[in-house]
């Protein structure tokens, strides 16, 4: 069981690429998910593991799941992660039309593909 655990070495280092991705200091990151900069740091050096708090923000923040943070496990496409992140900071009126955007677009390749 203890090869399962997730490895701080590993998952901090995921955390400081998907930070670096973002393209945050780690000033900024750590006060968007409200913790020191300093903590942030021990975690993205593998020094602290991470409470279920701090997993929770950071994935509420970036969109990017658990199981990838944890584990290292790339199921989710980036692509939605970052559309999850617009998404989890925007009204319900612009989700709305966000959706609706999609839609029309689906509908339009849809329709010029069989057009083909």
């Amino acid at each position: 069981m203890e090869d399962k655990l997730p490895n701080n070495l590993e998952v901090g280092e995921r955390i400081r690429k998907i930070r670096e991705g973002l393209k945050m200091n780690r000033e900024k990151f750590s006060e968007m998910i409200d913790i020191s900069d300093v903590f942030l740091g021990q975690i993205e050096r593998g020094e602290r593991s991470l409470s279920l708090k701090t997993l929770y923000k950071i994935v509420l923040f970036t969109g990017v799941s658990t199981d990838f943070i944890l584990f290292g496990n790339n199921s989710n496409n980036s692509t939605i992660n970052k559309i999850n992140r617009i998404l989890s900071k925007s009204s319900d009126a612009n989700i709305e039309y966000f959706y609706e955007i999609i839609n029309c677009s689906h509908v339009f390749f849809k329709t010029y593909k069989d057009l083909k």
